[in-house]
């Protein structure tokens, strides 16, 4: 059996990004044939990818990307099985360089992303490499690449990156974008303006706000009052627009007016936050 060296080890890992001991025992099985082992530790690898894949990844990071002049970036969630993997090097750096790759490239969806070309491979692939080393799934479960009408402002929250906005802000100063995006992460608006909101969910806050009016026992037009008034009060906290900015001092100026009087506008934000949506159940394992 041809001998198998601490050197030959840790060129196959460089060429792999495989654990030592699984770079041995592939060397070992190659009878150290390195090209050969490199092929083992890829079906492997692979392998083990896919079995990771039936489970479900609650947990991970936002990252986002914002070009030089601010006029091109990305948001990305990049999801895990636990926050200790979330936490690690390996698994923020490829977050980061999903965004970044998103940011440049500008892929139309998911399928695209994953072919494009990183760390010597594609995106699809490398993903799949980290999943055989670290042992967890790991899906690249969003994204949106923004190209803005004024300036690109983002903010993640220092928290773990567990919540991640990008927005652009036409007009004001950059503070004002700074805190836009700060804003953002803290109210969690649902949508720009009323616009925004899903119809279906305006007409349950209309048919819940309907039933309380009817409680009342008021005559028929005050109750259409107390429906309406509900209804615009549900819009007010869940659009940007519509909500108290967080830094206001006197706790009543809106978005809306803010922008206002500094001669701005927002064409546009999103807001990622991590494992939002996705169902665990109550022992902390996900569904």
């Amino acid at each position: 059996m041809a001998e198998i060296t601490a050197s030959m080890v840790r060129d196959l890992r460089d060429k792999t990004d495989a654990p030592m001991m699984e770079c041995k025992r592939a060397l070992v099985e190659a009878q150290g044939n390195s090209a050969k082992a490199e092929e083992l530790l890829r079906v492997r690898l692979g392998n083990r990818a896919s079995r990771a894949a039936t489970r479900t990844a609650a947990e991970g990071v936002v990252a986002v990307h914002v070009a030089p002049d601010a006029k091109t970036g990305a948001i990305v969630e990049v999801n895990c099985e636990t926050d200790f993997v979330a936490k690690t090097e390996d698994f923020q750096r490829f977050a980061a360089s999903i965004a970044d790759l998103a940011a440049k490239k500008n892929p139309q969806d998911l399928a695209v992303l994953g072919k494009l070309a990183l760390a010597g491979s594609t995106a699809e692939d490398t993903r799949k490499a980290l999943v055989g080393r670290i042992g967890e799934n790991i899906s690249i479960r969003r994204f949106a690449s923004l190209k803005a009408n004024g300036r690109l402002y983002h903010y993640v929250h220092h928290g773990g990156a567990k919540i991640g906005v990008l927005v652009d802000v036409v007009g004001g100063a950059e503070q004002l974008g700074r805190d836009l995006a700060m804003h953002i992460a803290a109210a969690k608006p649902m949508g720009l303006s009323g616009n925004d909101i899903p119809a279906d969910l305006v007409a349950k806050e209309r048919n819940i706000a309907a039933a309380k009016a009817a409680e009342s026992g008021k005559p028929a037009d005050i109750q259409k009052k107390m429906v309406e008034g509900s209804v615009q009060k549900f819009l007010k906290d869940v659009t940007l627009l519509g909500q108290i900015f967080v830094k206001d001092p006197a706790g009543k100026q809106t978005v809306e007016a803010l922008l206002k009087a500094a001669g701005a506008s927002v064409s546009r934000f999103v807001l990622y936050v991590v494992g939002e949506g996705i169902e665990k159940k109550g022992n902390g394992q996900t569904a």
